[in-house]
């Protein structure tokens, strides 16, 4: 088949890149040509920015036909207008990127199916939102057949695991001992999962009919709290277990820390059930080991964060400790 992928270097995008080089697919990529991560052998690039829309869209037109288009960077919804009028009645599939954050939060039951309504909780959810739309009214009307596919928080070599307080530097922060700030009580469910898997699952749905007209979860299996989260990387790390701090997602957010409220106070957990019949979905790096591949990348590269450039956190931690401290003592005048 010929494939293109708008985007192609990103974590989910440089494993499905490959996967479908392997399978003997013919994959073009097309981006600004910024990227640090390596392109599969025989992938041919085109250089370009998708949102200079007019020039794309001559772009798509003198590239010809293609069997499948993955759009892995569709963020805004001028992005979903633009592809609709490049590959009206030009392709034989459209495959979207989004998001679980699609979801209202919370959810009406647990796990989350595909089934659940529409939410969005800030403006990239939001936005999501809108362009899935934008592609199923086209789609309805006959501009092409489309697939949805909506991962969780994905992670993988090239950049650290997720903290929202401090994002990258978690890795260095566990190693020195350092203590974490785990929002609310530190028992939300989060699940994560790795680039490898999340890839091969787009892969899978290239060109494949059942997928048509559907929208599909690919998301972790491990169920973790906040807190578990934490632990288990820093096991992963052989780094000692780390003091958690339990800060109130309200009061993070008034700090800045907006993310909390808006999506990590709800627990977020998938029913996986459709991947795992229609793109034979297989969730196979755990979290431990996901990170132990992530810290290794780092070293080797020379990319890990050094979490003394930036106290915010600890500043934070020694704030909210003295806070602690001043209401245990006024609480005493009180009775």
């Amino acid at each position: 088949m010929r494939i293109l992928i708008i985007g192609g270097t990103g974590l989910i995008s440089t494993t499905t890149a490959h996967c479908l080089a392997e399978r003997g697919d013919q994959v073009t990529l097309y981006n600004r040509g910024q990227s640090f991560y390596p392109t599969a052998p025989g992938v041919t690039t085109l250089h370009g920015d998708r949102t200079a829309y007019p020039a794309f869209e001559a772009q798509m037109a003198a590239a010809g036909r293609f069997d499948v288009v993955v759009d892995m960077v569709g963020y805004q919804p001028e992005d979903a207008d633009s592809v609709i009028r490049a590959f009206r009645g030009q392709v034989g599939q459209f495959i979207f990127c989004s998001t679980v954050d699609v979801y209202r939060k919370p959810a009406a039951r647990y796990p989350y199916t595909e089934a659940e309504g529409y939410g969005g909780l800030n403006d990239y959810s939001r936005k999501k939102v809108i362009i899935e739309q934008r592609l199923q009214e086209a789609a309805a009307q006959g501009a092409f057949p489309l697939t949805i596919i909506r991962p969780a928080y994905t992670y993988g070599e090239g950049r650290g695991p997720l903290h929202p307080i401090s994002w990258g530097r978690l890795v260095d922060r566990l190693r020195k001992g350092k203590p974490v700030v785990s929002h609310g009580d530190g028992q939300s469910l989060w699940t994560c999962n790795h680039q490898s898997d999340v890839g091969r699952a787009f892969a899978a749905a290239c060109g494949k009919a059942q997928t048509f007209g559907q929208a599909y979860h690919v998301t972790g299996e491990e169920w973790l709290t906040w807190d578990q989260y934490y632990q288990q990387a820093a096991e992963a790390l052989n780094a000692p277990c780390p003091r958690l701090v339990h800060i109130p997602s309200d009061l993070l957010s008034r700090l800045g820390v907006t993310i909390c409220s808006e999506n990590f106070q709800f627990d977020n957990i998938f029913d996986n059930a459709k991947a795992k019949r229609d793109l034979d979905y297989q969730y196979t790096v755990t979290w431990k080991d996901g990170v132990q591949r992530m810290a290794r990348w780092l070293d080797e590269h020379g990319r890990l964060e050094n979490s003394d450039d930036d106290p915010w956190e600890d500043r934070l931690i020694a704030a909210w400790d003295q806070l602690q401290d001043q209401l245990a003592a006024a609480q005493a005048s009180w009775r």
